[in-house]
């Protein structure tokens, strides 16, 4: 990345407590982070004077960015806290993707000494991958001071292993195979109604297998022909699809504006269901509903 990038909007907030397996006093470096905006100065900022620390900007909406995350993950472990992956959520954490100025999911951001040192954009083969980690530890080599414990026992303190179930599910989407997906995290929902992580995840399966069996030329059918309603609700998922929420609200809204009865209803459903894909926060949302809230009385 040309430049500095200034990442001090997400300086000096409280930081949370240590995560589990994220322990460092003993055992080196947890090789893998979740980070947010609350933890992004320690887990970002400050971790990149020690090693580099390579963030992993993806959403659950983007099976390509779940993808990346496993492909940078195992090669997270494998490397042993030469290097940190730190996963961050942008659909949660949205003004980590705007401080970085990503325009794209997923990116991958390279973090040495508190600046970005080296960016991609989307999946990569692993051999391109592992090179890229290499060039990037060999131009920080040197430069900064290492992990703690360098040269310790590393194991003592690993991280805990992923919820098999979730593994599964997970395993199921990449495959393409939604149906076994949406049954493998409804059978978490079934044990544990209240597991909040499962039922985004089905939402976002849903989602992901509705989209599939659009046509691409769905948002042209729908501009040709406004007032057909089921046109207009193929045309806001595709258009959610291709990273573009405010166009897909918006153009709900507007139908919910023109019609009546069971026809705004359908608009009005899908509008929703879209609007849970997301955090309730995210001022695209909050905006959104104030739009549907006028559009409704």
């Amino acid at each position: 990345m040309a430049g500095a990038v200034d990442l001090s909007a997400l300086k000096d907030r409280p930081a949370p407590p240590p995560a589990a397996g994220t322990d460092d006093s003993s055992a080196g470096l947890a090789p893998i982070v979740d980070v947010t905006t609350a933890n992004f100065e320690a887990e970002v900022l400050q971790r990149s004077s020690q090693v580099p620390v390579i963030v992993d900007l993806g959403s659950a909406r983007s099976p390509q960015s779940a993808a990346l995350t496993r492909q940078l993950g195992q090669l997270a472990l494998e490397a042993g806290g030469a290097w940190v992956h730190a996963r961050v959520d942008v659909d949660s954490n949205p003004q980590i993707a705007q401080a970085f100025g990503v325009k794209a999911i997923p990116t991958v951001i390279a973090v040495a000494a508190g600046q970005p040192l080296a960016d991609f954009e989307g999946s990569q083969p692993d051999e391109q991958l592992r090179k890229w980690l290499e060039a990037v530890e060999q131009a920080t080599a040197g430069k900064l001071t290492g992990p703690p414990n360098a040269g310790g026992d590393v194991g003592e303190d690993d991280p805990e292993p992923e919820d098999p179930r979730f593994v599964a599910a997970e395993e199921a989407i990449d495959e393409g195979d939604f149906v076994a997906a949406e049954a493998a995290y409804q059978a978490i929902i079934d044990a544990e109604p209240a597991n909040a992580e499962a039922l985004a995840a089905l939402r976002q399966v849903r989602f992901l297998a509705r989209v599939q069996h659009v046509d691409v030329d769905a948002v042209e059918r729908a501009d040709a022909a406004p007032s057909d309603v089921a046109a207009q609700i193929e045309a806001a998922d595709v258009e959610l699809s291709q990273q573009k929420p405010e166009a897909a609200f918006a153009r709900l809204i507007a139908g919910i504006k023109k019609t009546a009865g069971e026809e705004r209803t359908q608009l009005r459903t899908r509008l929703l269901e879209l609007f849970e894909l997301f955090d309730a926060a995210d001022p695209i949302v909050v905006a959104a509903r104030r739009k549907l809230a006028s559009a409704l009385y």
